[in-house]
């Protein structure tokens, strides 16, 4: 079901992506008058097709499906009639190409603003960015965090949310400067922390960079009382039942659902008594953990989970919501920040301060796709947004083949007076085949590397 679950998303995903794109190219250039012969969702043999409106313009889809064409009326794909000359697109002025070029890229902007502002006016949901311990001897000890604290700006950015918490500091980091951080105590003073990042280097900021800081998250502590079961399972199968509380396993107090956990953990497949209290009368029941595999370590799980008491959970999770003026200026400063964002670390790839094991293919942006789809739809479109910005900067770069390469001959074309020759475009044309044969080769490896090495 999971697997048939990201096939679906990876593939929705993927067509909203490439159709977002592509209309951009086909509106503009019918705005422009140039007359569009085909409009394809991939690459290749084309497996379906169908004629439509006065142009008779083809809608396919092809067989290769990571991207996708717009096909137009141009004297250098073959011959035009006379009649229709003004319609070809190598007739347009520079402008013009200009435009209907850069206006998939712009496409995918705008399908990220538009993401982004349907999730601000809904309201996304966050964990509050409140501090726990922070780790001996790392920055964030260095810093003086407090167990309690609540971070609520850093340098000129407020934070609500430990995702905002976490982008901020990765600019930070990038930047190894010494962020002033604002933080409020459990009683509401405000204090000031100036953190140094200096000594965060680039496999701290590819890993987990909140934990490589030293900051923790403020745990809430579960008590050892049964929520939910799964049904089937070895708790339910053996007679536990939501609200029993777990006094005792095999003789071992137990004080915290964690020494829960690490009691059932260290016994795969092992009778373990469990001394229990069930509506204030104390019983004994034998439950076996069932064996599963993680991480290639067998452990032990009994398939139930920890009462939460709502009232002690909503003090750590909050609500960004805006109304509909507000959520697109929001929406629109998301895109502007996560745009740049996108280039720095292209740029850091480029000069070696951050691992190109960052780079992802298909199979890890199909996971991710899976993986956000099971979270809920505001994950999802969370995630559509991010994919479309990241799409819209891949296609603005100056490589031949993609769209940043024709703006990059059209400004030349400015600044000489004339077209780029034939022989430098089809030169560029094998330059760029080869860069993103490349490119993309090496994010299937890391795919690979990352199903396979975990």
């Amino acid at each position: 079901m999971n697997l048939l679950l990201t096939l679906i998303a990876f593939v929705v995903a993927l067509g909203v992506l490439i159709v977002f794109h592509e209309f951009g190219h086909y509106l503009v250039a019918r705005l422009c008058g140039v007359k569009v012969l085909r409009f394809s969702l991939g690459f290749g043999s084309v497996l379906w097709k169908r004629k439509l409106g006065r142009d008779h313009t083809e809608w396919a889809v092809s067989a290769f499906p990571l991207g996708g064409y717009v096909k137009m009326l141009d004297e250098r794909e073959g011959p035009v009639a006379p009649e229709e000359l003004h319609r070809a697109f190598n007739k347009q002025t520079v402008g013009r190409r200009f435009a209907i070029v850069v206006a998939g890229p712009v496409a995918n902007f705008l399908l990220a603003i538009l993401l982004y502002w349907v999730l601000f006016m809904h309201g996304v949901p966050g964990v509050r960015p409140v501090l726990g311990e922070p780790v001996a001897k790392s920055p964030a000890a260095q810093a003086q965090f407090t167990a309690g604290e609540t971070i609520t700006r850093i340098g000129d950015s407020e934070v609500a949310t430990w995702q905002d918490v976490r982008w901020e500091l990765l600019e930070h980091a990038l930047r190894k400067d010494q962020p002033r951080i604002e933080v409020r105590s459990e009683r509401g003073d405000i204090d000031f922390r100036k953190l140094d990042l200096s000594s965060i280097g680039p496999e701290q900021i590819d890993g987990d960079l909140i934990q490589a800081i030293g900051l923790t998250r403020f745990q809430l502590t579960l008590k050892p009382v049964i929520g939910k079961l799964l049904g089937g399972a070895a708790a339910e199968r053996d007679g536990l039942k939501p609200g029993d509380e777990i006094v005792d396993v095999n003789g071992t107090p137990i004080g915290n659902w964690d020494d829960l956990v690490a009691q059932v953990s260290n016994a795969p497949q092992r009778a373990l008594s469990f001394r229990i209290l069930r509506a204030g009368a104390d019983m004994l029941l034998t439950v076996t953990p069932e064996a599963k595999t993680e991480g290639g370590k067998t452990i032990g799980r009994i398939g139930a989970t920890p009462h939460i008491d709502e009232a002690e959970t909503r003090k750590l999770i909050t609500e960004v919501s805006y109304g509909p003026i507000a959520a697109l200026g929001h929406a629109a400063q998301r895109t502007w920040e996560v745009s740049v964002f996108t280039l720095k670390m292209l740029g850091r790839m480029i000069v070696g301060d951050v691992s190109l094991k960052n780079l992802s293919g298909p199979i890890t942006i199909a996971d991710y796709a899976g993986q956000s789809a099971q979270l809920g739809w505001l994950a999802y479109l969370s995630f559509l947004a991010l994919i479309s910005i990241s799409l819209g900067v891949l296609n603005l770069l100056p490589v031949p083949l993609l769209d940043g390469g024709h703006l990059m001959y059209y400004v030349a074309e400015v600044v000489k007076g004339s077209p780029v020759s034939d022989r430098i475009m089809e030169m560029g044309q094998q330059v760029g085949m080869v860069l993103l044969f490349s490119l993309m080769a090496f994010a299937i490896f890391n795919d690979i590397n990352r199903l396979f090495g975990g």
